[in-house]
């Protein structure tokens, strides 16, 4: 595998997430906002977005893992505990990509019942799903990409841009 010209710099992806963060910021003015961070691939974008939401915000973190290498395994599965008290507040998770929808709507229905409310941002979709997004960074191709944050088999994450990474 190797990855080819970059998608988008990272003044593109600063200055996207800059916008959505000035949105939410809007939007939840008035709400107990928790940010989650779907680990370990959105920690890039979740830390940048973080920074330009001007809330009280709590922060929180949760593992999931549906990927073999480049493909999905179509089976959802929560590691480790989760034991936040989301009573009254209102959650946005935050996701690096939405590609099949599997991780997304295995979460939003986990928190359904625990949280006020429950939205979603994702930087990248590839329109694969039907799950509806509330934020959204970049609409892309139905291909693999790799960096801020975005792996392949735990490889390429601390690029400071998102490249496609090609089959060799």
């Amino acid at each position: 595998m190797k990855k080819s010209g970059i998608l988008y710099s990272k003044e593109e992806l600063e200055q996207r997430i800059a916008q959505i963060g000035a949105q939410i910021t809007k939007d939840y003015q008035d709400k107990n906002l928790v940010l989650l961070c779907v680990l370990k691939g959105a920690f890039m974008v979740f830390s940048d977005l973080a920074k330009c939401i001007d809330l009280d915000a709590e922060i929180e973190f949760i593992t999931l893992s549906s990927y073999e290498f480049t493909k999905s395994s179509g089976k959802v599965t929560l590691k480790g505990e989760f034991n936040i008290d989301l009573e009254g507040k209102d959650v946005l998770i935050v996701e690096d990509i939405l590609d099949t929808g599997n991780t997304l709507s295995f979460l939003k229905e986990f928190l359904k019942d625990k949280a006020e409310s429950v939205k979603i941002f994702s930087l990248f979709t590839k329109d694969k799903s039907d799950l509806k997004l509330d934020y959204t960074g970049f609409k892309i191709d139905d291909e693999f990409i790799v960096g801020y944050g975005l792996d392949c088999d735990q490889k390429y994450r601390n690029l400071p841009y998102v490249a496609i990474l090609e089959e060799a």
